[in-house]
């Protein structure tokens, strides 16, 4: 009988999976996750599984929160300019923003990186950002996993999803529900589109006959796939000092559904919210959106964060106090709207002078 082709040292390795890669890429990572410990955990990598002691993180009373989600076509993007750097701050401000407007503080993330044929360059661009978020939220990177499916992925394609969990103690719990009618609406600067509506960016930036490495026509002094994979700004640290004051009754992260579908996910039954959207600037990113798909200033803000990448509904007697604190975090801060009282079946986010604020 002659030789099976896979009986052999190399078989999976000839199947289309590199396990010497996978090694190669644990090792690179295992500095990136130490660099991410925090009280409670020691961020080794290698085990099944990760333990945490909350109690070490300095909770009695506390409720988990977990959250997951992904980065979505944005990695085309990353992809195609060849950037790999960035996403993974992406991947953790996705999770640990929905975190911190449950009053929860990020204390352990684990990623899902899954891809055709495993690069270990890449691999590392892409843990290391996800480190670099980490860091910025103050939360351990406990574990991860990564999966090389051929047949799966094309050549050059992969796949991020993130898993997050936080706590809070019980009494320190945001749902929102003791918003009332006059309270005052806050608007964090985003740092652009962040990590939602890249289908429609993707399709805009084809019908604009421009390609990623082209000179960004809305920012200069860098070209247009850089620009649009900057960052999504992570919230955590500014918006827990804010809320550990007491001067925060609901926070809103704006993903994706923009300002319209999200602001009402936090607000209780009767009231809504108008905004004013000449108190706050439109991004240049977004206008050029808007021009060059010829969309509807409503659509934009139902379908992207127009500028504001999260929304904080403060008491008027604390808006002023809390809008202190989250610039001394480093936040950019606009009083955007208020709270009002909605009959039944009427608009919860109505958002005025967008056709005079916003050029269309």
């Amino acid at each position: 009988m002659g030789t099976h082709p896979y009986n052999t040292p190399d078989a999976y390795k000839q199947a289309g999976v590199d396990i010497d890669a996978g090694n190669a890429l644990v090792d690179a990572i295992k500095p990136l996750a130490k660099s991410t410990a925090r009280p409670g955990s020691d961020a080794g990598l290698g085990g099944f599984g990760a333990f945490f002691d909350l109690r070490a993180a300095g909770f009695t009373d506390p409720l988990l929160v977990s959250t997951t989600d992904g980065v979505g076509t944005k990695l085309k993007v990353a992809i195609e300019s060849g950037r790999h750097d960035t996403v993974g701050i992406d991947l953790v401000a996705m999770c640990v923003n929905d975190l911190v407007v449950q009053g929860a503080e990020p204390l352990l993330f684990l990623d899902y990186y899954a891809t055709g044929k495993l690069e270990v360059e890449a691999g590392r661009a892409i843990v290391a950002g996800i480190a670099e978020g980490c860091r910025q939220a103050g939360c351990a990177l406990v574990g991860g996993e990564t999966a090389e499916m051929p047949g799966m992925y094309a050549h050059g394609d992969y796949d991020l999803a993130g898993f997050a969990v936080g706590a809070v103690e019980r009494d320190r719990v945001l749902t929102g529900a003791d918003v009332a009618d006059g309270d005052v609406v806050l608007g964090l600067a985003s740092a652009g589109v962040h990590s939602n509506g890249y289908s429609l960016v993707r399709k805009l930036v084809a019908d604009s006959g421009l390609a990623y490495d082209s000179p960004c026509p809305f920012e200069t002094g860098t070209t247009l796939g850089e620009a649009l994979l900057t960052p999504t700004r992570i919230y955590v640290k500014s918006v827990l000092a804010a809320t550990r004051a007491g001067t925060v009754k609901a926070l809103a992260h704006i993903t994706g559904g923009g300002l319209i579908e999200n602001i009402p996910r936090v607000l209780p039954d009767g009231l809504g919210v108008t905004l004013d959207a000449s108190s706050w600037p439109l991004p240049p990113v977004f206008d050029w959106l808007m021009r060059t798909g010829a969309i509807a200033p409503f659509d934009v803000a139902r379908t992207f964060n127009c500028g504001l990448g999260m929304v904080v509904v403060a008491a008027a007697d604390k808006a002023q106090e809390a809008a202190e604190i989250l610039a001394e975090g480093g936040e950019t801060v606009f009083i955007v709207g208020r709270v009002h009282a909605v009959a039944e079946g009427g608009a919860r986010v109505t958002v005025e002078g967008m056709d005079r604020a916003w050029r269309v």
